[in-house]
């Protein structure tokens, strides 16, 4: 991370960072369909590019933005994002040639403050998918996550045009709520991108907990609901993960999903392992993934990971890319380098 510029007066201080991450990955997929190799980023941190900021307004206060970019470094392009309760690319003009290039798409807000709290607007990541990536080995990123199985979740990572209230930490316990618009015209009785959620963790030395749930408009009186619970403990000589989710979708079966994991220092680096599922009735699909992450300094890391899939009751997850048949196998692998400033 690089300051670039710092301010200073008798009431305030201010302050913007440059920051980053530069991840590329040689990977593979396999299925009984079709294969498929490719160099591609973010294999164990999203690449991106932002800046922060943040000014001391005196008596306890401050302001801050939050501006970050998503990086396909594999070809220079800049990197989508879900769009969740804003218009898809292609639906409106206008929307899809504002969305094209680099765009700060990964996170856009503007926020005071203080010992309350904090008040954030904007463009910013949904309570439950920080469960959802905070108690997964894996994360986000890469042919080991399991957040990608966990289909229907239209609330997925992140929701525009949202007002969140992150409170401060009561012995442990913090509570995150927000609200997100679709901002549609008031004849507009669906209220398509209206949603709301809210998270309450539990952090306390080893131990860390979790429960979140969020609720989105989809059509006239249509929804999606999603919840989650999860957690972890730090033995030292390995940390264990756990966690439970379900997508309720209107009009066809709950998604429901779990996983286990855990990470554990191994000379320089970190061996990661899972073992997750994902269901919507009969439909199943189950995951075993395990890595390492080899730390060659503070800012760069070597890594790699392997996970197979098994379908069944017409299930066809496929990984990396490749395609495989209802109820068939696939599995993928990533090696990779991950930097960032």
């Amino acid at each position: 991370m690089a300051t670039l510029a710092a301010a200073t007066g008798a009431f305030a201080q201010s302050s913007v960072t440059l920051f980053g991450v530069v991840d590329a990955a040689y990977a593979k997929g396999t299925g009984t369909v079709s294969n498929k190799t490719q160099l591609k980023n973010s294999g164990y941190n999203s690449s991106r590019i932002g800046f922060r900021g943040v000014e001391d307004l005196g008596g306890g206060l401050k302001a801050s933005f939050w501006l970050e970019a998503g990086v396909n470094n594999d070809d220079g392009s800049g990197a989508g994002t879900s769009n969740n309760n804003q218009k898809a690319p292609g639906a409106d003009p206008v929307i899809n040639a504002r969305n094209q290039g680099l765009t700060f798409n990964r996170r856009s807000t503007v926020s005071v403050e203080g010992n309350f709290g904090e008040v954030r607007l904007g463009r910013d990541y949904t309570p439950q998918f920080w469960t959802e990536t905070a108690y997964d080995p894996f994360g986000t990123n890469g042919v080991g996550t399991n957040i990608a199985a966990f289909k229907g979740d239209t609330t997925g990572v992140r929701a525009s045009n949202s007002i969140g209230y992150l409170s401060p930490s009561f012995s442990g316990v913090k509570v995150w709520v927000q609200a997100y618009m679709g901002e549609n015209a008031s004849t507009d009785a669906a209220k398509a991108g209206d949603g709301n959620a809210f998270r309450v963790s539990y952090d306390n030395g080893p131990l860390s907990l979790a429960l979140a749930s969020s609720s989105t408009k989809t059509g006239l009186n249509v929804k999606n609901k999603t919840s989650n619970i999860g957690g972890s403990y730090d033995l030292g000589v390995a940390k264990l993960f756990a966690q439970t989710n379900k997508t309720k979708v209107d009009g066809a079966k709950d998604i429901k999903g779990g996983l286990f994991g855990a990470t554990a220092p191994v000379g320089a680096g970190t061996v990661r392992a899972s073992m997750s599922s994902t269901a919507q009735g009969d439909v199943k699909s189950n995951q075993f993934a395990l890595g390492y992450v080899y730390s060659l300094s503070k800012r760069t890391d070597l890594y790699a990971t392997y996970a197979s899939v098994k379908n069944k009751g017409g299930a066809a997850v496929a990984l990396n890319g490749s395609t495989t048949a209802a109820n068939a196998k696939s599995t993928g692998y990533d090696f990779g380098v991950k930097h960032s400033f």
